[in-house]
């Protein structure tokens, strides 16, 4: 299994445009259902900065860039980001019910830290 965390921070202007194609990503997994990967997004509190956790088999190996809405989001990331996207190679050390309430089409809000 193949794990990288992928972070970005895009320009404030472009930040409500990244996540429609993001959502559009989330959409069209929803539909097609691909197997041996699984992806989540994460907004930080300051609104600009995304973070990326990505996995997939070796069999599923680049699958996400075969999605027309990843190929649409990924054509200008360049061009939206301010600082721009960091790939890291990561591994699980342990999760518990992780995102358990999570849905593709909505975006829950940070909490305040200390909070």
């Amino acid at each position: 299994m193949k794990r990288v965390v992928i972070q970005y921070k895009v320009k404030p202007e472009h930040a409500d445009h990244n996540v429609k194609l993001l959502r559009a990503v989330y959409d069209e997994l929803e539909r097609t259902q691909p197997e041996g990967m699984g992806h989540a997004v994460l907004r930080l509190a300051d609104g600009v900065t995304f973070i990326h956790i990505a996995e997939e088999t070796e069999a599923a190996a680049g699958g996400i860039f075969g999605l027309e809405s990843f190929q649409r989001f990924e054509a200008g990331i360049r061009d939206r980001c301010e600082v721009p996207p960091a790939v890291q190679p990561a591994s699980e050390i342990g999760s518990y019910r992780l995102f358990a309430s999570s849905s593709p089409a909505q975006e829950t809000q940070p909490v305040a830290a200390g909070s």
